[in-house]
C-alpha cells in the first residue's frame, strides 16, 4: 500500500538488454522524488536478463548509499530463482524469501531416445559393409537404411 514515504514503480513486459536504460530511467525518476523508500513491483514482467536484474541492483545499492531502501515486491518463483542464481539475493530486498521452483516447474518432457541403426559386421552374409542412406525424409532419424557392399 503507498504510503507519503514512499513512490511504487510497476514494471510490465520484458527487462532485458533493451528496456534495461529505461527501466534504470522510470527508476531514477522515482529516486528524485525524495522518499524514503521506492517500492518496484515486478509482478508484470514476463521476461528477465542480467542487464534488468543489473539495473534494479544498481538503482539499490544508489538509495542504500543514501540511508534509503528499495523494496521489490510481486516476484514470481522464476524471477527468485533468476536472482538466486545470479547470486544477487544479497543485493536485492525481495518481499520474501528466495525459493527454490518445485521440481514439477523445472522439469522438462522426457525426449525418446532415437534409435539409429547397428552396423552388423560380420553377420552381414556378404561380410562387412557400409550403411548409406536410402530415400527417405531428410531428417537423419528417419532414414531408411541398407548396406552398400565395398
Amino acid at each position: 500500500m503507498p504510503a507519503p514515504d514512499q513512490v511504487v514503480v510497476r514494471v510490465t513486459g520484458e527487462a532485458d538488454l533493451s528496456t534495461a536504460p529505461l527501466l534504470s530511467d522510470a527508476l531514477a525518476q522515482a529516486g528524485v522524488l525524495g522518499t524514503r523508500q521506492v517500492v518496484v513491483d515486478v509482478a508484470g514482467v514476463r521476461f528477465w536478463d542480467l542487464s534488468g536484474l543489473y539495473a534494479l541492483t544498481s538503482f539499490t545499492a544508489d538509495l542504500a548509499a543514501f540511508r534509503r531502501s528499495c523494496r521489490i515486491v510481486g516476484a514470481p518463483a522464476v524471477t527468485r530463482r533468476l536472482i538466486e542464481l545470479a547470486a544477487l539475493g544479497d543485493a536485492l530486498n525481495l518481499d520474501g524469501p528466495l525459493r527454490e521452483l518445485p521440481p514439477s516447474a523445472v522439469a522438462r518432457p522426457a525426449v525418446p531416445p532415437v534409435r539409429r541403426p547397428v552396423p552388423e559386421h560380420s553377420a552381414h552374409p556378404r561380410g562387412a559393409g557400409e550403411l548409406v542412406p536410402v530415400g527417405g525424409p531428410a531428417i537423419p532419424e528417419r532414414r531408411m537404411w541398407r548396406r552398400r557392399d565395398r
